[in-house]
């Protein structure tokens, strides 16, 4: 083989593999393996100092305890793209319910209103009545929240007298953050059905 002949063949070689590695797929915006919400522009997040301040005020409690649970929740999840601020009761005994009203906030979109309800069973007695601001994760459009949310109440951990627990559908993470007055005890399993208006019946 001429040296004409090796130098077509080694340019042929170096453009097939050029080639190859063009088609080669390239994973999409938040796949897995990529923080919740990475493929959403920061322009439509929130900071963890927007979040603070806001949980800080609506609370009322003080920007330490909030930082404290913002900080955990923001390490877990990344950037919320939406949260909700609102007020909730429930009561329980061993059977029980909770009902909510709040707004949904979202850059860039004016507040809408949503409304909340839901059962719950399990070693529960007590009720209380809250203020909450939940993080919202992966929700891109707002009616998509508009569905039920399962979450387990008995998983809420405590910072500084906040309360934390997680509820999950269909990729979308909802994180409520919870302080208020009352006395409960135990843990419970059950669900929120996020509506565009007030239910009498929880289920």
């Amino acid at each position: 083989m001429d040296r004409r002949t090796l130098i077509v063949s080694g340019l042929a070689s170096l453009g097939g593999a050029g080639i190859a590695r063009a088609q080669q797929p390239v994973p999409p915006p938040g796949s897995a393996g990529s923080p919740s919400g990475a493929g959403v522009p920061e322009g439509k997040t929130y900071t963890q100092d927007e979040i603070v301040g806001g949980v800080s005020d609506f609370l009322g409690v003080t920007a330490e305890s909030a930082g404290a649970v913002v900080e955990k929740l923001f390490s877990k999840n990344g950037r919320p793209t939406a949260y909700i601020a609102g007020e909730e009761g429930s009561g329980a005994f061993v059977l029980g319910a909770r009902y909510g009203r709040g707004l949904l906030y979202m850059k860039d979109k004016p507040p809408m209103e949503v409304f909340w309800q839901g059962p719950t069973a399990g070693w529960d007695f007590g009720g209380n009545a809250s203020r909450v601001f939940t993080l919202c994760y992966n929700l891109q459009v707002p009616e998509v929240i508009f569905q039920r949310f399962p979450g387990v109440e008995g998983s809420a951990y405590l910072v500084g007298g906040v309360g934390v627990n997680y509820q999950r559908a269909d990729q979308i993470t909802l994180a409520p953050i919870r302080a208020g007055v009352g006395l409960r005890l135990g843990a419970n399993v059950g669900y929120l059905s996020y509506t565009r208006k007030r239910n009498k019946f929880p289920f």
